[in-house]
C-alpha cells in the first residue's frame, strides 16, 4: 500500500498540478447579426418632365415661308412636281398627252425629245425649253401637289426627300438652277409665279437663315 501511494504521488499528482495550473480554455463569443436599418419604400420614381416645346416660329418666318409655298404650288412647279406619275401641262394642270410619265428613260426616251435646249419656233404652244428638263425621278419624286406647308416644308429639308442637297444646297438650287429660272421666263403665255425670282430667293433665305422651321 505504501508503494502503491508512493507511485501515486510520483507519477499522476505533478500532472494533476500541472493541470490545476494551466488556465481556462476562452469559450469564443457567439456571432452577432448585423443589424440592418429598414429604409422605406419609396415607390417607382417618377418618370422625367418632358423637354420643353420649342418656341412658335416668329410670324415674319412663317409669312416668308408661306410665300415659297404659294411658288412651289403655282403652275410652273407643281407640273413637274405632281402626285402622281404623270406631269401635267398648262395653268389648269391638264394631263400631259401622248402617255408621258415619270421613268420614260427606262425606254430609251426622254423629255428633252421635245423640251429642248433652245427657244423652239412655230404656231401654236409650243414646249417649254431649258437645258435638263426632266421631272424628279421615281425614287425620289419630291412631290409639291396638295402637300400642307408643314408637309412640304418637312420634304424640303430632309436630303432623303429633296436629292440629298442641305439648306444651303437648297438656298443655291432656287437661286442659280435653270430649271427654277425656267419658271419666271416660260414663254408661250403662261402665267408667272405669284413673286418674282428675286423675292422668292429672299423669301427662301429668310426662311433658311432662320433654321428652316415648319409652321
Amino acid at each position: 500500500m505504501k508503494r502503491a501511494l508512493t507511485l501515486f504521488c510520483v507519477i499522476l499528482l505533478p500532472g494533476m498540478l500541472m493541470a490545476a495550473k494551466r488556465p481556462p480554455v476562452a469559450t469564443p463569443p457567439a456571432p452577432v447579426a448585423p443589424v440592418v436599418a429598414e429604409v422605406p419604400d419609396a415607390g417607382t420614381p417618377p418618370p422625367p418632365e418632358p423637354p420643353p416645346p420649342p418656341p412658335p416660329p416668329d410670324p415674319a418666318v412663317t409669312a416668308a415661308f408661306l410665300d415659297v409655298v404659294k411658288v412651289l404650288q403655282s403652275p410652273r412647279c407643281v407640273n413637274c412636281h405632281p402626285t402622281g406619275n404623270v406631269p401635267m401641262v398648262g395653268d389648269k394642270g391638264e394631263i400631259h398627252a401622248m402617255n408621258v410619265q415619270r421613268g420614260l428613260e427606262r425606254v430609251g426616251m426622254s423629255c428633252q425629245t421635245c423640251h429642248r435646249h433652245s427657244a423652239v419656233d412655230g404656231p401654236g404652244p409650243v414646249p417649254p425649253t431649258v437645258k435638263g428638263w426632266r421631272m424628279p425621278p421615281e425614287n425620289m419624286p419630291m412631290v409639291f401637289q396638295s402637300l400642307s406647308p408643314a408637309q412640304l416644308c418637312e420634304q424640303l429639308k430632309d436630303p432623303a426627300r429633296n436629292g440629298g442637297k442641305d439648306l444651303a444646297g437648297l438656298l443655291h438650287h432656287v437661286e442659280a438652277d435653270e430649271l427654277v429660272h425656267y419658271g419666271w421666263n416660260p414663254g408661250g403665255g403662261r402665267t408667272l409665279p405669284p413673286l418674282t425670282h428675286a423675292d422668292f430667293v429672299a423669301r427662301f433665305r429668310t426662311w433658311v437663315d432662320a433654321g428652316a422651321p415648319c409652321p
